[in-house]
């Protein structure tokens, strides 16, 4: 049990760690004569403020780096528990799983909350997306597509993502219910701490769009406007 709560442990930290590393902050120094991200447009140090005050490509670049990170947590922690079960430790398959969840939520509060840049990161999005992906593609393709219909319909980035965001933890508890829990057997504590991080997880992204929502409720959020230059 030890060396498991130890695997658990070192994949919050490295999760984290990683999601630290704040790819919009580095990009935009690196494309914009070491200028910071949040210095500009709305100040959020996210890929749609870098689309919008730096260009396309260090965008497409924020976006592979905001998700490849958490690809990254999530692989070592699964690597942790590899190791945990090799030391002896009982790592089943519902522990692997957690395990997924434990750095995904890290790496996400990593993004938010960088260690390396003063505690101000991004609002999470696309590291999010990345943690659904690894944990529940079927939760993941119900995300996708909500994000989808209401871009499309809006043409708004923040929009979208405070949808999906509220959307999730029903997707992931209605899943996680219907096909692991009464069809597959998966005890109870799953579903309880699946639904668990997948609220946590969607009212953080929540409550760092608040100024985003009230912009929306006023009728200010500006839609993506695609082959005009800003």
């Amino acid at each position: 049990m030890a060396t498991t709560i130890l695997a658990m442990a070192l994949a919050a930290v490295a999760g984290y760690l990683l999601g630290s590393v704040n790819w919009s902050i580095i990009l935009t120094w690196f494309f914009k004569n070491k200028e910071d991200i949040r210095e500009y447009g709305s100040g959020n140090a996210g890929m749609t403020n870098v689309l919008r005050s730096v260009g396309k490509v260090p965008a497409a670049l924020t976006f592979a780096g905001d998700f490849l990170k958490c690809v990254a947590a999530v692989l070592l922690s699964q690597a942790f528990l590899a190791l945990a079960g090799q030391l002896g430790a009982g790592v089943t398959p519902e522990l692997y799983s957690v395990g997924k969840y434990v750095a995904g939520v890290a790496c996400v509060l990593g993004h938010i909350f960088p260690v390396f840049y003063g505690f101000r990161g991004g609002k999470g999005v696309v590291t999010s997306a990345a943690m659904i992906a690894l944990t529940d593609w079927r939760v993941f393709l119900l995300v996708l597509l909500t994000f989808a219909v209401v871009f499309i319909w809006k043409r708004i980035v923040s929009l979208a993502s405070v949808v999906s965001a509220a959307t999730y933890p029903v997707y992931a508890f209605l899943l996680t219910f219907f096909l692991s829990y009464r069809r597959d057997g998966a005890p109870l504590w799953v579903l309880l701490f699946v639904t668990a991080a997948a609220l946590f997880v969607g009212v953080t992204v929540l409550v760092k769009h608040r100024s985003n929502i009230g912009r929306l409720l006023r009728g200010e959020e500006k839609p993506v406007i695609f082959g005009k230059k800003k």
